[in-house]
């Protein structure tokens, strides 16, 4: 089975450098522009986190499939950081500890790394047990950086590191899943979207 494992599309609050975890912004314009003309591999099926960034991102990508949302796949509660940017975070003592861990530390009033990476996998696992269950042959997969992360740092072949599977807003990857994932736990990068 193929995934074709995308980010969402541009919101204001991407625009402006600010953590947007648990805020549902739809898409602006520039977000919606982004996906025009743009072509990504077809799919039988499309899984969402349930925040309109991605339900809208999916909507303008495959418009004639039915979305399957799965509050798994949600971004990172950013806590008290929540909305902001760098610069009106700067100055504030929490800030500048997560920063200074290099975003190990969890996020006040938020989720820590940790227990999001494992609500991330908990989520992709489920929803490929499901797909390969159905026997597609390709499935879309709109989610969060953050989100996307998690999953190819924690399944993707060749192994990186978290932040080294960073994507902007509207890309991704074509995955191969082999058909006995989840015992073989991974996901061959075919290509970058």
């Amino acid at each position: 089975m193929r995934v074709v494992l995308i980010r969402h599309s541009k919101t204001a609050g991407n625009l402006k450098g600010r953590y947007i975890g648990t805020t549902d912004e739809p898409l602006c314009e520039e977000g919606i522009r982004l996906l025009e003309g743009k072509t990504y591999p077809a799919a039988e099926l499309v899984y969402v986190s349930p925040m309109k960034r991605c339900r809208e991102t999916a909507s303008l990508i495959y418009p004639t499939l039915t979305q399957r949302e799965e509050p798994l796949l949600r971004e990172c509660d950013f806590g008290d950081f929540e909305n902001k940017n760098y610069l009106e975070l700067n100055g504030n003592p929490d800030y500048q500890a997560w920063v200074d861990s290099g975003g190990t530390l969890p996020f006040p009033g938020g989720e820590s790394r940790e227990a999001f990476q494992e609500r991330c996998r908990e989520g992709f696992l489920k929803i490929m047990k499901e797909a390969l269950t159905k026997k597609r042959e390709t499935v879309a997969v709109v989610t969060h950086g953050g989100t996307l992360m998690s999953v190819l740092s924690a399944f993707a072949v060749p192994e990186k590191p978290f932040y080294d599977w960073q994507v902007k807003n509207g890309r991704g990857f074509l995955l191969e899943v082999p058909e006995n994932f989840p015992e073989k736990r991974e996901l061959t990068v075919l290509e970058s979207l």
